[in-house]
């Protein structure tokens, strides 16, 4: 898989409320099909009405789903979506296609906040999503699989340690199922999804993988989980929020997710 590692590219402007983008993989129709271009429009008070629906706030991958049924006026050459279109596209173009909407009704300015893990000082500043690199695929090119060798790997009943991991990028309708987990607890939310996208663990049978699920993910170290981390980090396409920061207070370098709390902030 090769991405090129690249600063976004300008938005081409359609019109005063559209703005056309490039996936960094792309949907694939039902005739095999790649569709990277695609026609947003500003979010509207409709709009406003979904992020507000008690149902879409209880799960955020329908929430997104929601949003971006409504505002993709074109996918390639297509201008008829199905709900489900949206659902089963990649999360990293999801991702990618909600902070270039973002972007283009509020604003590329974001407020966010971090905590410094040395000495515990809160700090904020404002971060610029159009200026946030973007990794695309090149043309043509299908997303692989991610492999990783775990270092400790997962024990199973038998004795046995299974080390060697690949998982599936993840897609929609896995973030909307691994919602309800999530909003107990982060940690259980993630070990849900990324089950959800695990394909093999070394020689386990396939019915054990998916009798297993999530307890796999919460029975592997913190090594083995940074480690999985970083695969996703380094080698996936799409939009890097990754962030490189220096505490203002003690100067200390850290890495911390971008801060989405006033993402969709409403007012």
């Amino acid at each position: 898989m090769t991405i090129a590692d690249i600063e976004p590219p300008a938005p081409a402007r359609t019109g005063a409320r559209e703005v056309e983008v490039t996936l960094p993989i792309g949907f694939v129709d039902g005739e095999g099909r790649v569709h990277r271009q695609v026609s947003l429009r500003k979010m509207t008070g409709r709009d406003e009405a979904l992020l507000a629906d008690p149902a879409n706030q209880r799960n955020g991958g329908r929430l997104v789903t929601a949003l971006l049924h409504s505002c993709i006026t074109r996918i390639g050459e297509l201008e008829s979506l199905r709900r489900n279109d949206i659902e089963t596209m990649y999360s990293v173009d999801r991702n990618f296609l909600l902070i270039r909407l973002r972007s283009f009704t509020f604003g590329s300015t974001l407020p966010a906040g971090y905590t410094c893990p040395s000495c515990g000082g809160r700090f904020e500043q404002e971060e610029d999503l159009d200026a946030l690199p973007t990794r695309l695929l090149a043309d043509g090119e299908q997303p692989e699989d991610i492999v990783v060798e775990l270092r400790d790997g997962y024990l199973d009943k038998d004795g046995s340690v299974h080390t060697a991991m690949t998982l599936r990028l993840a897609r929609g309708d896995d973030e909307s199922a691994a919602a309800p987990q999530m909003r107990k607890n982060a940690s259980l939310g993630k070990n849900a999804l990324l089950a959800r996208c695990l394909r093999s663990l070394g020689d386990l049978p396939r019915h054990r993988l998916e009798a297993l699920g999530p307890k796999i993910l919460s029975d592997l170290t913190l090594t083995d989980r940074r480690l999985i981390d970083r695969a996703f980090n380094n080698e996936v396409p799409g939009i890097d929020l990754v962030r490189e920061l220096d505490c203002p207070s003690c100067g200390h370098e850290l890495r911390a997710s971008l801060d989405m709390t006033n993402f969709l902030a409403l007012d």
